[in-house]
Parts: C-alpha cells; structure tokens; sequence
C-alpha cells in the first residue's frame, strides 16, 4: 500500500474531553433500543444488478441425406408460396453453386428434381421454358444455390455439408414471395462442374452472378428484388441456351446465342466472354479464339482478380501430361503477359493447392509452381521479369474446399494473377 494511503496516528486527548464523549455514546445508544425494530424490507435486496448471461449460440442445423434435404427445401418453397392465382407460370434461372457461380452434375439433378416435384405435388405451377417469350408474361422465377459450408460455422474448417437455397422470385410484384433452406450431408453430392464450367479456363468475379447469389442468399421473404438481377433475365436465358449448345457440341449455335445476349443490357458477362472464347477454340477460328481470351485477361486484371486453371501432376510442378488440356496454356500466358504489359501492371503470381496432405508440404507446392508460371511469363517476355513475383498460399483461400482432388474442384488448384504495385 503507498505511504500516503497509511491511516495517520491520532492525537491525544484531554481526560475531560473523552468522559463528555463517552456520556454522549452511552445516551444515544439507549436512545437507540427504544426505537423499535425496522419492518423487514419488501423490496429486493439493492445489491448491483448483475448483467445477464449472453444467450448460447443456437446450434448448427443437422445435415440430412441429400435427396431428402432438397425435397424438404422445395417442399417448404411451394407450399408456402405468397403468389395469387390459380396457375403460376414458373421458370427455372439455372441453379448455381454459390461459390464458383458453376453449373454442375447435382445443380442439373436437382433442377430434375424439382420439376418432378412440382408436376406431381403442386400443379398449381406450371414449369415453362426459361426464355424471352416466358420472362414477357412476368413468371415466378425460381433460383437456386448450393455452397459447401463447415457446418459448425469454422471458416478455416473443412467443407462437411452443403446449404441448399431456393427462393421464388415473382416478376409481377417485383418480390420474393417463398424461401426454402435446407443442409445436406455430402454423401453422394457430385458436384463435378458440366462440360461448360469444366472448360472455362479463368475464373474472375462476376456482376452478374454476384446478383443471382444475393437474390437467393441475401433476401428475406417479401423484400424486393434486385433490379440488378432483373434487368439480366433477358441476357440469363440467352445465356443458358448458349452453355446447352456449347455442351451439346452444337458451337456455332452457341455462338449465335452468345452474340445476341452481347448485345442486350446487361449482357455483356463473364459467361458471354467465356463462352466465345470455348466456341472459337472448338471452331479453330485460332485469332478470333486469342483476342476473346485476351478480353477475359482485361476483365480480371480490371478488378484485380485473374485466376487461371492450370491443372498441374499431383505433388508436382509440372503440368498434367494431355496435351488436349495444356495445348492453349503458351498462348494463355502470352496474353496475360501482353496485357499486363499494355497496362504497365505488375504482377504477384500466387500459386494454390487442393486440400489433400500437410499444410506446410501445400504451402511449399504453391510456391514452387507460382515460380514454374513465372519462369514461363518471363521466357516468353523477359522485359517482364521485373515487374513479376511469386508466392504461394497451399490451400488457404480454397474456393471449393472438399479436398477430392478432381474435376469438382479444380479451382482450388488453380493459379491467381494480381495486379499490385510497381
């Protein structure tokens, strides 16, 4: 205890003094017992008022099987749907999963799915084609995400179950009239990209996408919807017309589909440059296929977010050994190191790695391949070796994160140019 704080010796005091004192303690003490006791207090005790307790975290849903954890989402989206009429038209805007904004074997299976349901359980909707001719009589549209979440909520955790997501858009009332959520265990969840998505060879964000996952993930019941979504509808059907001709191997089709959506507002995405660019390598038409992908390099090196999918051997820095695959990866990396160039950009290489074996062994793997590409950047433009780094980050900033190591979820593999400071 400080020094100042020590209680100070008292004085003495005359004889006279403490007797009159003592007098007066013995009077009021007396005085003291005459007075009756107090009543006992009703009130509560005037002790501090303690904080309450926060409120325990509520605990994660439970995963189901997934055939039943779609059934169970749809089942709550139609039957509890805000929509007036006898006979609701309804169209499907392709579902997606949410993270690569990719089209695969289980989004097609549910889309299946939920047209059964509908025809045999709510004939109230009348599923129509998803095109211009629908989208004039102002349907509800129905779309849809999958995302491979840690189901405890770990960002850092592995991906242990899927957030299914449908919501009812009605294009008459401008609003969401139906939700439906659901978990799905990953048992039997093929997630493998379809022919489309599984050829892309850049991923990049995209405005587009960015509205239908927010139309799905980010409305509550009875809010409006985003006009950034509904302008694009006309744009979305062409679109999709376009992956199915792609996919079927009808390219000049495709192509045809691709250029009119260019030409809508809004149409001008991610997916109409990817889709020239797959049409025009399939046609052979080798200048037309280069200029499409070297708008794509613009469009990511414009919001700093190129990544490339460069399928290397597992465990290794070399690239995967099937020349139909790395036939276009020279001119790929021309183009990236042209348009930076053109722009006086410099560039940080960061390598990636699925989520199979040890961190450290992942972290040392996406270095030594971000070095590969760039030993390769700089062979073909050597007055961009200065301008170039590379890293590696393993499997931190995996996009997909089931760590199977195949087509599902390539993206994870993949290698990301970023534009950073000179």
């Amino acid at each position: 205890m400080p020094l100042s704080y020590l209680p100070k010796r008292e004085h003495a005091m005359p004889l006279g003094c403490r007797a009159a004192i003592g007098l007066l303690m013995l009077t009021l003490v007396g005085q003291a017992a005459a007075q009756p006791a107090p009543a006992p207090s009703l009130t509560p005790s005037a002790a501090p008022a303690q904080a309450p307790a926060p409120a325990a975290a509520p605990p994660p849903p439970t995963p189901i099987p997934y055939a039943e954890a779609v059934l169970k989402a749809a089942d709550d989206l139609f039957s509890k749907a805000k929509v007036t009429g006898d006979r609701v038209e309804l169209v499907i805007d392709p579902l997606i999963d949410a993270v690569s904004g990719a089209q695969s074997t289980a989004t097609r299976n549910t889309e299946k799915t939920l047209i059964e349901l509908v025809q045999k359980s709510y004939p109230r909707f009348s599923v129509q084609p998803f095109n211009s001719d629908t989208l004039a009589r102002n349907p509800v549209v129905l779309v849809g995400t999958f995302t491979a979440v840690n189901n405890q909520g770990v960002a850092s955790g592995p991906r242990d179950a899927f957030r299914i997501c449908f919501t009812l858009a009605d294009l008459a009332s401008k609003t969401v009239v139906s939700k439906g959520v659901s978990r799905a265990k990953p048992d039997g969840v093929d997630t493998t990209p379809t022919g489309y998505f599984r050829d892309a060879p850049v991923w990049t964000k995209d405005a587009a996408t960015d509205a239908y996952i927010k139309t799905c993930q980010g409305t509550r019941l009875g809010d409006t919807l985003d006009p950034a979504y509904v302008e694009r509808l006309n744009a979305a059907a062409l679109i999709s017309d376009g992956i199915l001709e792609y996919e079927a191997k009808h390219y000049r089709e495709a192509l045809a589909f691709y250029r009119t959506a260019r030409q809508l507002a809004g149409g001008d995405q991610y997916r109409v440059r990817v889709g020239t660019y797959l049409v025009n390598s399939k046609l052979g038409r080798r200048d037309d296929a280069v200029e499409s992908f070297g708008e794509l390099v613009d469009a990511g090196l414009g919001t700093n977010q190129l990544m490339v999918k460069l399928l290397f051997r597992p465990g290794s820095t070399q690239f995967v050994d099937n020349p139909e695959i790395t036939q276009p990866y020279p001119m790929w990396l021309s183009q990236i190191a042209t348009r930076a160039r053109q722009k006086g950009a410099c560039l940080e290489i960061v390598g990636h790695t699925s989520r199979t074996g040890m961190a450290q062994v992942n972290e040392r793997l996406s270095v030594l391949r971000a070095q590969f590409v760039m030993d390769l950047l700089s062979t073909g433009a050597p007055e961009s070796r200065e301008r170039i780094i590379a890293s590696g980050v393993g499997f931190k900033e995996n996009l997909i994160g089931t760590g199977k190591d195949d087509a599902s979820d390539a993206l994870d593999r993949r290698v990301e140019f970023k534009v950073i400071g000179c």
